[in-house]
């Protein structure tokens, strides 16, 4: 729920009441794409179209590029034991075909590049937690391409139906 509320009203939310706000999205739509393995949960994409995500709206590093209607992904979970194989890449393009689908025309979403990242952080690992909104190299193996970057370590990238 952080990026489908303001954060005044992600805070006020904040435990069981975000819970139920998520469980009324699900029941009423798809809020994005699980992949399982062995008929357990993997992995977990998020997509939507991008007014659906007030804070996305108020950014001022992911503002919107321009004024087309997109899609937006905005996190990725990857169990553990999935990390490093790739689920997230096959996540990403299902979310975009997902998107594509129901008529959307280009996905968007804001990764963290993390060569940037360590060059900043003094070449410090990164926490698996905080690359919640994905990898711009994973972005890159999809197909997205960078079409805007307004911090160092986080661009906007865009993937346009063919």
């Amino acid at each position: 729920m952080t990026w489908r509320l303001s954060s005044a009203e992600y805070n006020r939310m904040k435990g069981a009441e975000n819970k139920k706000a998520m469980k009324k999205i699900v029941n009423n739509a798809s809020p994005g794409n699980i992949a399982y393995a062995d008929g357990l949960p993997a992995g977990w994409c998020a997509i939507a179209p991008r007014k659906e995500y007030k804070r996305l709206e108020t950014s001022r590093i992911f503002k919107p590029v321009d004024d087309k209607a997109v899609w937006s992904v905005s996190c990725f979970f990857i169990k553990k034991d999935f990390r490093r194989k790739g689920l997230s890449t096959a996540l990403l393009s299902a979310a975009a075909t997902f998107a594509f689908a129901r008529g959307a025309l280009i996905v968007e979403g804001y990764p963290t590049d993390l060569n940037k990242q360590r060059k900043a952080e003094k070449g410090k690992q990164l926490p698996d937690v905080f690359v919640w909104t994905g990898l711009a190299a994973t972005f890159m193996k999809a197909g997205f391409k960078e079409v805007a970057r307004r911090s160092d370590s986080r661009p906007i990238m865009r993937l346009y139906k063919n």
